[in-house]
C-alpha cells in the first residue's frame, strides 16, 4: 500500500492517524510528492494528496474514501461503526472536522491576495463557519472519546491544523471542554506521531 503524502496536509494527517489507530501504519509506504508532480497527476486526475494505492494497484482518493478503505484492512476495532446512531454521529463529526479544514485551507491563499470587498466577505464567511463548528464541538466535547472513531480523528486533525496555521486566531478561548479533550488526545500516538513539521 502506498500513500501520496505531504506531511503538512491535514487531510493526509487524518489518513495517517487512522492507519496508526488501526495498527497498519507499518504496512504503508509514504510517498512524499508535490501536487505539481506529473507522477501524481498520472494516477489522480485531481493531482491532490492524499492519494492512495492499494496492494492490488487500485487508486483511491480523497481522504474519506481512503479512511474507509483503511478501516477495511486489519483486525483492529473499526473507526466507522456499523449502521445506526453511532455511525451517523461518527460520520457527521468527520464531516464537521473536514468542514473546518475546507473553510480554513483556502483562506490562507485568500489573505495573501488584494483585499477587495468580495474577498473580505468570503474570509469573514469562512471564519464564521469555523466559529460555529467550534461551538458545536464544545457542546459535544463530553461525548468525545480517545480517537476511537473517524469523526474524532477528523476533529482532532482540524484542531491541530488551526494551531498549525492559525495560531494568531486562537480557538481555545470559550471552548474549555474542547480544549481539555484535545490536550488529552493530542498526546495519543495517532496525533503525536503525525505532527506537521512546518
Amino acid at each position: 500500500m502506498k500513500l501520496a503524502y505531504s506531511p503538512n496536509s491535514p487531510y493526509v494527517r487524518k489518513c495517517h492517524a487512522a492507519a496508526i489507530k488501526r495498527g497498519i501504519d507499518g504496512k504503508i509506504d509514504y510517498w512524499t510528492i508535490p501536487t505539481s508532480d506529473p507522477a501524481l497527476a498520472a494516477i489522480n486526475p485531481l493531482s491532490k494528496v492524499p492519494t492512495f494505492v492499494t496492494d492490488e494497484g487500485q487508486v483511491l482518493y480523497d481522504s474519506p474514501v481512503i479512511c474507509e478503505y483503511l478501516d477495511s484492512v486489519g483486525d483492529a476495532p473499526k473507526l466507522i461503526p456499523p449502521p445506526g446512531p453511532a455511525r451517523w454521529k461518527a460520520l457527521t463529526l468527520a464531516a464537521l472536522g473536514d468542514g473546518i479544514l475546507d473553510a480554513t485551507q483556502p483562506r490562507r491563499r485568500e489573505v495573501a491576495l488584494p483585499q477587495d470587498e468580495g474577498r473580505k466577505t468570503y474570509i469573514v464567511q469562512q471564519q464564521a463557519k469555523v466559529t460555529r463548528a467550534l461551538d458545536v464541538l464544545e457542546a459535544e466535547a463530553d461525548s468525545l472519546g480517545n480517537l476511537d472513531t473517524i469523526g474524532e480523528i477528523a476533529v482532532a486533525c482540524a484542531l491541530g491544523y488551526l494551531d498549525f496555521r492559525y495560531s494568531h486566531e486562537p480557538w481555545r478561548p470559550g471552548h474549555p471542554k474542547l480544549e481539555a479533550w484535545y490536550a488529552r488526545v493530542a498526546a495519543l500516538p495517532p496525533m503525536a506521531k503525525t505532527v506537521p513539521p512546518g
